[in-house]
């Protein structure tokens, strides 16, 4: 009886004259939910679950149980699987995934001029600008949703605080909301955080280009694990053939 009644206690996430804490109210689950989604502040080392899949991608994450979730990520850029991704990786896996030859390598520069030197496995910069994957996590910048810890695991209750406080509601996040948001998670005196953020999700949004404006809470999911990125090109490649033939 104890036990039922811990799981019942009403938290109370918000005080009414604090005007920000009603605007933006954190995820705090109902029994049912944390049933399903059981510690959600515990971060998930190769994992990434939710509400709407608790067990994450099952099979991504059985065939990548040896790496964290932000590795995950970069997987699909390290073609050769040697935890080393090369400048003209990150282009092909850009282009692959429908940026184009522009847009493609403004992302290398922005990723590889920002995020080499901190994955570097020793005191001197790589003279060719690589990311180390073993290293990765210490790419993570502030100004971000909190979802990958500092190891770069994935943290479930910020996950879906980031889509209870900017979503309005809905199952995903228009342009509108992005904006909101980046604007609600930038910490003071971050301008590298700020410029990652704003990066990352106009990558993300252009990526996935969703037909009605919104950013599925699923789709986005899955970009943190990388598992969407090897789907997204196969169905750009198996397209381009079509027209070809």
């Amino acid at each position: 009886m104890a036990d039922a009644q811990k799981q019942n206690v009403v938290v109370q996430t918000a005080v009414p004259q604090v005007r920000v804490t009603l605007e933006r109210p954190p995820w705090n689950p109902v029994p049912a939910y944390r049933k399903s989604l059981p510690n959600a502040g515990t971060a998930r080392a190769n994992r990434a679950p939710s509400v709407s899949a608790p067990d994450g991608t099952a099979e991504w994450t059985e065939q990548h149980s040896h790496q964290t979730v932000l590795q995950q990520h970069c997987d699909f850029f390290d073609t050769d699987k040697d935890g080393i991704i090369w400048p003209l990786d990150t282009y092909r896996g850009f282009y692959a995934l429908g940026f184009g030859f522009f847009l493609s390598l403004l992302a290398v520069i922005i990723i590889h001029a920002n995020f080499s030197y901190p994955t570097c496995p020793g005191w001197l910069p790589d003279p060719f600008f690589r990311l180390y994957v073993s290293n990765i996590h210490k790419a993570k910048h502030g100004s971000d949703t909190g979802t990958y810890d500092n190891e770069g695991r994935f943290v479930p209750q910020k996950f879906e605080d980031w889509f209870n406080k900017y979503s309005n509601g809905q199952d995903g996040l228009t342009v509108t909301d992005l904006w909101t948001a980046l604007k609600g998670q930038r910490v003071i005196m971050d301008p590298i955080g700020w410029g990652g953020a704003l990066f990352e999700w106009t990558a993300t949004y252009i990526m996935l280009w969703p037909q009605v404006g919104v950013l599925r809470k699923e789709d986005v999911r899955r970009v943190y694990d990388g598992s969407i990125f090897v789907d997204i090109a196969s169905k750009r490649a198996g397209t381009a053939k079509t027209k070809a033939a």
